[in-house]
């Protein structure tokens, strides 16, 4: 089975259990599962009901698509991601993006957990993304370009949508949400990275580093969607030589900046004109 018949099948599956037409997909991050339980559901399907669909199997993520009301708008979203470390591959990895777009989604809304890379950054901050990095993960267009889908050499140059980071700014002024804003990077993890890797990253110019994200906004531009982002800002990417990361730090960080998180989410969801 190809991709395009894979995401043909997977949008069929789905079609069979409800015909909700989302505007925008939303994909949720660690720390920030809990704003699916709080929408008003139509429908909720586990990603293990789905065949041939890739299952989350990292801590924090329930692995499953709920569709519904948020602020107005009908959403899709993405209770858990999967992510290239998994060992799935990464068609399979970006395979939800452009099911949810088959289903009808025009907005693409990521957000995750990141390490941060500029040295003004603190653990528990938000980061609106305003461009990304791709050059250490496979790109996810590699194959058989789907001429159906996008173009076979899609521009890059305005991956976030001005419009969306606009709706997110004026969103963190209302909720009074001190908002950084810069570049985020995807490494394929899942070690974290070294010290001397974020050097040469601050380099290039990012501000924030973590495993997942980009690949999915890629495949995005690709099928037309608009794209917004926003990282939190869990740890100090790289640690020390005497401080040592883990993902439990991580979560805890997530999960501390949860309700801020979601508050920010619930009010840029508001503001989006789709």
């Amino acid at each position: 089975m190809n991709i395009k018949e894979k995401v043909d099948n997977t949008v069929k599956q789905i079609r069979e259990k409800t015909d909700f037409v989302p505007e925008i997909a939303l994909v949720l991050g660690s720390g920030l599962g809990e704003l699916a339980d709080e929408i008003d559901a139509v429908c909720t399907i586990d990603y293990a009901e789905l065949k041939g669909f890739p299952v989350s199997t990292v801590t924090g993520h329930a692995g499953r698509f709920v569709f519904g009301d948020l602020c107005g708008k009908n959403v899709v979203i993405m209770q858990g991601r999967v992510h290239f470390y998994e060992g799935y591959e990464m068609n399979d990895v970006v395979l939800p993006v452009r099911v949810m777009r088959g289903l009808g989604a025009k907005v693409l809304f990521l957000t995750n957990s990141a390490g941060g890379i500029n040295t003004s950054f603190s653990p528990g901050d938000l980061m609106l993304i305003e461009d990304q990095i791709t050059s250490f993960v496979s790109d996810p267009l590699i194959g058989p370009n789907v001429d159906e889908w996008g173009d076979r050499f899609p521009s890059m140059n305005m991956v976030y949508d001005r419009g969306l980071r606009d709706a997110i700014s004026a969103a963190a002024k209302e909720c009074d949400v001190d908002l950084q804003k810069g570049v985020y990077i995807q490494t394929t993890g899942p070690s974290y990275e070294t010290p001397a890797e974020i050097k040469m990253f601050r380099s290039l110019g990012a501000d924030a580093v973590g495993m997942s994200t980009t690949v999915e906004a890629t495949v995005a531009v690709h099928m037309g969607m608009k794209v917004c982002g926003i990282s939190c800002i869990t740890n100090m990417a790289g640690g020390s030589e005497t401080e040592a990361l883990s993902h439990e730090e991580v979560k805890e960080v997530a999960d501390r900046s949860g309700a801020q998180f979601k508050k920010l989410v619930r009010a840029s969801v508001k503001n989006m004109k789709v």
